[in-house]
């Protein structure tokens, strides 16, 4: 099928999917209104087969040390799917499923299964990571940009994390955990029981992220918009907590984004 943009509808929600690029999912209108922001940082893109930075883009596979490159020197950011070509593996009026192959740089092969599914009241998009032969580490994570602002009051947003990880000056955690501090955030929470954030846009709209997961990250530094970033371990998670993808055990995670008026 083609890498062309998919459109998926329920109800007054509509979702643009983008195979073509990186698997975004390029905008979400509630009632016509856009809840991504648009541009050059836009949209929600997947981050695999890791999430936020790797220290110097090294990480350990047994005693050899991998070297990716580094997209945001010193450190590598982001997985690398956000920048490939998706395929459609299928779709229907309010479901889409997209494949990506793991190729260079990352150094092992296998592939990234994404199912984004709509709801009147919901998106949830849920991935998967499988290897074909070698085992490797791994991490699967979302990077939504939520707008900051619909045309009325700015965004508040609710969470109650267990922990903040201890920023250092490289941007990455120092591996002590401290108690959450006040925002601005670009930062990693704890939140054993899973993740469960709510932005408010007072007046118009309430929207909750949730995830299975413990991580999230925080990032709300820039003027337009807030992210919300459930994954399934923290920055330099190849090598602090790497999970380990075989051929008989497949990473998997997802994400919910409900949303209702006020």
């Amino acid at each position: 099928m083609s890498d062309e943009d998919i459109t998926l509808t329920a109800g007054d929600a509509e979702v643009t999917v983008q195979p073509g690029n990186g698997g975004r999912v390029g905008g979400l209108r509630i009632g016509g209104v856009e809840l991504l922001r648009q541009g050059e940082r836009f949209g929600c893109f997947p981050m695999v087969p890791w999430c936020g930075r790797t220290r110097d883009g090294r990480f350990l596979d047994g005693a050899e040390v991998r070297q990716l490159p580094l997209n945001a020197p010193p450190h590598a950011i982001h997985g690398t799917v956000r920048d490939r070509v998706w395929r459609t593996a299928r779709t229907s009026a309010d479901e889409a499923v997209l494949t990506c192959e793991l190729v260079d740089p990352w150094p092992y092969p296998g592939r990234v299964t994404q199912i984004i599914a709509l709801a009147e009241d919901a998106l949830t998009l849920t991935m998967s990571v499988e290897t074909y032969d070698s085992s490797f580490p791994a991490q699967i994570g979302w990077h939504p940009w939520f707008n900051r602002n619909l045309g009325g009051e700015d965004v508040t947003l609710g969470f109650d994390p267990a922990w903040q990880e201890e920023r250092g000056d490289d941007h990455l955690p120092t591996g002590n955990r401290i108690d959450p501090k006040p925002g601005p955030w670009d930062d990693c929470f704890g939140m054993p029981g899973g993740v469960e954030a709510t932005l408010t846009w007072p007046g118009q709209l309430e929207l909750k992220v949730t995830s299975g997961e413990e991580w999230v990250v925080v990032y709300d530094e820039q003027q337009e918009a807030v992210c919300v970033e459930p994954q399934t371990g923290p920055p330099n998670g190849l090598n602090t907590l790497p999970h380990l993808v075989t051929p008989l055990e497949p990473l998997e995670a997802s994400t919910t984004w409900s949303w209702r008026r006020l």
